[in-house]
């Protein structure tokens, strides 16, 4: 089983600014992901959410780490489904909008012209070919947004992404309930696994409408389980920053708990990526190490008693 812990930031402002995990002396951006890929094999990218990936970056990134590292990369905002501030398009695109669109505050994949949107998809794969090129691309993650429910139109356009995206390792986080409804959940994993795609198990608060509950599949050859915490209060709250939204740290107990369920769904995959969202502080960074600690004390304890 190959099974790779990490988490979803290596750049968290208050990972950099309030914690200790980064010495004194590694202060650029070059050292702190040569830091942290010595310590963990796995890592997500959510930069690329904000603003589409470039390939001089991601070069480095692919550099900067060791040959068996792996780095997930959120899809563009715009390619999500999200409204994205003109400014955050390709400049020269960007240029090419028409007058009524670029005057907007935010724009949506539908506002762009035929020709400009299947440029915007092609450049996002140019983005992340050096990924590609090093053996190094995890996934490209999917985090739909919350409106995106289980209707017909979004299953189609779930697949167009993959005639989009050929070859490349597809993750999808779903953030509606529908999905997993007792009605959809068997046609959604099937939808998935049909397209080669991995279906992105999560640990979250529960009872809300964005609430998808922690079902465990293994739909494509990678798997992936993203720990959002257990901060309901601040779950669905408005204003807040990521960091304070996912402000939880996980009990070792609570961990335990995840440890044969995570070997289960290894067994069914040819890797897994666990990944903790807790992003707060060092929250993220002490749960990956306690989780991976717990993992290989469960694996080695069950090859002992199997022999």
């Amino acid at each position: 089983m190959a099974i790779l812990v990490g988490t979803c930031s290596w750049t968290d402002p208050t990972l950099v600014r309030d914690t200790d995990f980064y010495p004194s002396g590694v202060r650029s951006a070059e050292q702190r992901l040569r830091y942290y890929a010595s310590i963990f094999t796995v890592v997500e990218a959510d930069s690329t959410f904000y603003a589409p990936p470039d390939p001089v970056t991601t070069a480095a990134w692919a550099d900067r780490t060791p040959n068996d590292f792996r780095m997930n990369i959120k899809a563009f905002g715009l390619h999500t489904l999200h409204p994205v501030a003109p400014a955050r398009l390709w400049k020269d695109l960007r240029d090419e909008l028409p007058a009524e669109i670029a005057r907007k505050k935010n724009v949506y994949a539908s506002h762009l012209p035929p020709p400009l949107l299947e440029e915007s998809w092609a450049r996002f794969v140019h983005g992340v070919d050096p990924l590609v090129s090093a053996g190094k691309l995890g996934a490209v993650l999917f985090q739909w947004p919350p409106w995106f429910t289980a209707r017909s139109t979004n299953r189609r356009y779930i697949e167009e992404v993959r005639e989009r995206l050929p070859g490349l390792p597809l993750a999808m986080e779903f953030r509606h309930h529908s999905w997993l409804s007792d009605r959809d959940r068997d046609s959604t994993i099937k939808l998935l696994r049909d397209h080669g795609i991995t279906y992105v198990c999560v640990d979250e608060p529960q009872g809300f409408p964005t609430s998808v509950p922690p079902v465990l599949e293994a739909t494509a050859p990678l798997a992936m389980i993203r720990f959002h915490g257990h901060n309901a209060e601040n779950w669905n709250r408005k204003g807040l920053s990521a960091a304070e939204r996912f402000r939880y740290l996980y009990s070792e107990g609570e961990l335990k708990e995840w440890v044969q369920p995570i070997c289960s769904l290894a067994e069914s995959s040819q890797e897994t990526h666990v990944l903790m969202n807790n992003c707060y502080q060092d929250y993220g960074i002490r749960n990956a190490y306690q989780l991976g600690r717990l993992l290989e004390e469960g694996i080695v304890g069950e090859l002992v008693e199997t022999g």
